[in-house]
């Protein structure tokens, strides 16, 4: 049975697994002979939404862990981006717009950026209890690369995304869970909503 368990001990499992999911992007990405290095396109411009509390509350950590005045910085454009989407969205357009967290490339909270950001660039698949399957391609880089093979790796997130949702029901509690609404946020409003209530 899945038992709540204390923020600091789900923030410890949730690092680890970002360790491991960074080791299987790096495999294939090197396996495929994909690099950003000299991309003239960004994937933090790409629009992006998140589904799980416990990404939400470590990214809010790592913010909390940065100096007050760089803090405001990025509070303050994530609150332009959820202006810009939103009027982007009531015009029928998929918002691209910087992430409010990327410096000249960089990411500001690199150690705290979640799961979606790790695992976009390469070609990767999750496969559902039912046994569906849906493959997404990654970026435009990748699919260059992998265009007229016969065959490329897929990373497949599966396992990965399984020990996610483990470690949201662990961090949520599986009875708040079931109550509460389903998360479907940028990261820009996670920054602006807060802390998620639990």
């Amino acid at each position: 049975m899945i038992k709540k368990i204390l923020p600091a001990q789900a923030f410890r499992k949730l690092a680890a697994l970002y360790a491991d999911m960074q080791t299987s992007y790096s495999a294939h990405a090197q396996t495929l002979g994909l690099s950003c290095d000299g991309c003239p396109q960004n994937c933090c411009t790409s629009f992006f939404q998140h589904h799980t509390r416990i990404e939400w509350a470590y990214l809010l950590q790592g913010l909390q862990e940065l100096p007050a005045d760089r803090r405001a910085v990025y509070e303050e454009r994530a609150r332009a981006y959820v202006r810009e989407a939103t009027d982007a969205l009531s015009r029928g357009e998929r918002p691209s717009i910087m992430c409010p967290l990327n410096d000249d490339g960089r990411c500001g909270v690199y150690a705290h950026r979640l799961m979606i950001c790790r695992l976009h660039g390469v070609p990767n698949r999750l496969r559902y209890p039912d046994g569906r399957a849906i493959d997404f391609p990654g970026c435009f880089r990748s699919q260059e690369l992998c265009a007229g093979a016969d065959s490329f790796p897929v990373l497949d997130r599966t396992a990965l995304y399984t020990r996610l949702m483990e470690l949201e029901v662990q961090f949520v509690g599986p009875r708040q869970i079931r109550a509460l609404p389903r998360v479907d946020l940028t990261l820009a409003e996670m920054i602006v909503q807060g802390s998620p209530k639990l």
